[in-house]
């Protein structure tokens, strides 16, 4: 059973390997390109980030099967961190000095992100999470990305929805899981803001523990206040959990949240609690024929690994995005590999990615901004007779 210091390598990142510390492991050969990937392949994430690992497969062997970059092979040098913030900073350390990375996939969550971003910046490498979505976490760092939007801006997109539809909206009340990072930051920081701005009075706040079965005492308060809409700081167990105890007690209200809960399993594992949940997600399956050739392709490969969930959530879509990008900021650059000149070339693949515009991704036209943080369209969906419906598209720019 490999640890979490045990990575995997190979042009399509199936081989194990010894540990990453092994000088011959990480060098690159005279055709290959080495991208670092700090997973969550273990840890309180695994929920949403288990199948990342398909979709970086999956780009990575479509990448190769087309020529590669600019002739040379794309190869992936992984590294398990659990979700634990020490064991991204290893990672970080890790893949840039023995794997001779030339960027870093990862790491998946915002308190990973706080610890890693400013040990990339030491090490001058690009990391590009993609899933941190805590306001302002790559503003200041010159090597930081994150392809995912800040929850302030999607939560805002769904508050916009919601009163472009003219759905109820005159009261609102916050509960949020305060033993999260991102959770505690959407409500204490952003539903607190969002709100007023868009005309909803607050009639009161509950917070939670991840772990806590019965909220039976929150849910409680949220009935007594009778608000038309409860904002949720939560992961999807938050989100399950907080539905089916309104649902018990007869609370109806609507739910809404941002990408923390844009889990495409959601409304089945709610059990049919949770109808007219209204989140924000950078992905939707449905969008085009692109994404459902992904979406179709990826659940043969999830099945093929025997993983649970076989439908891509917006992690999946982001991080399969991420290695494309890394290879167009590669191209552009003319990267050549060589360990030699891995300084170098870092600072060169790092400023062809603040360069691009609009590059065609999966989740829709992507570029960065001067915080590193991408700007892409924003699917507000809403959960209907057990499923996600496309409620609306907005932007976050």
């Amino acid at each position: 059973m490999q640890t979490r210091r045990q990575v995997l390598a190979a042009g399509a990142g199936l081989a194990l390997m010894p540990q990453i510390g092994v000088p011959q492991a990480g060098a690159a050969g005279p055709q290959e390109l080495i991208l670092g990937y700090a997973m969550a392949k273990t840890g309180p994430y695994v929920s949403l980030a288990a199948a990342n690992e398909v979709a970086v497969d999956f780009a990575v062997e479509e990448i190769n099967a087309k020529g590669g970059i600019n002739g040379k092979r794309l190869k992936v040098v992984k590294f398990d961190t659990g979700g634990e913030p020490r064991q991204a900073q290893l990672a970080v350390r890790q893949l840039a000095e023995d794997g001779k990375a030339l960027a870093i996939i990862g790491p998946f969550s915002s308190s990973e992100v706080r610890i890693a971003f400013p040990a990339g910046e030491r090490a001058g490498i690009a990391q590009m999470s993609m899933a941190s979505s805590a306001p302002n976490l790559a503003k200041g760092f010159g090597f930081a990305f994150r392809n995912t939007t800040d929850e302030a801006q999607v939560i805002d997109q769904v508050l916009a929805a919601i009163k472009a539809k003219g759905l109820p909206a005159a009261s609102g009340a916050v509960a949020f899981a305060s033993d999260d990072t991102v959770s505690k930051s959407i409500g204490i920081s952003v539903l607190p803001t969002l709100f007023p701005k868009h005309g909803v009075p607050i009639l009161g706040s509950v917070d939670f523990q991840l772990a806590a079965f019965d909220l039976s005492p929150q849910v409680s308060k949220i009935a007594q206040m009778k608000p038309d809409i409860v904002g949720l700081g939560a992961p999807p167990e938050g989100a399950i959990n907080i539905a089916k105890e309104l649902r018990r007690q007869g609370v109806r209200t609507r739910v809404i949240g941002g990408t923390t809960i844009a889990d495409p399993d959601l409304p089945a594992r709610m059990d049919g609690a949770g109808e007219t949940m209204t989140i924000g997600t950078t992905f939707f399956h449905d969008v085009d024929d692109r994404t459902r050739a992904f979406t179709a392709e990826f659940g043969k490969r999830a099945r093929a690994a025997g993983l649970a969930r076989v439908e891509p959530n917006q992690f999946d879509a982001s991080v399969y995005d991420i290695v494309y990008l890394y290879a167009e900021a590669m191209k552009v650059a003319n990267l050549t590999g060589d360990p030699a000149r891995a300084a170098e070339e870092r600072v060169k693949l790092r400023d062809a990615l603040r360069a691009l515009k609009n590059y065609p991704a999966l989740e829709g036209p992507i570029s960065f901004n001067a915080d590193g943080d991408a700007i892409k369209p924003v699917y507000i969906v809403e959960v209907r007779q057990g499923k996600w419906v496309l409620l609306d598209k907005r932007s976050a720019a």
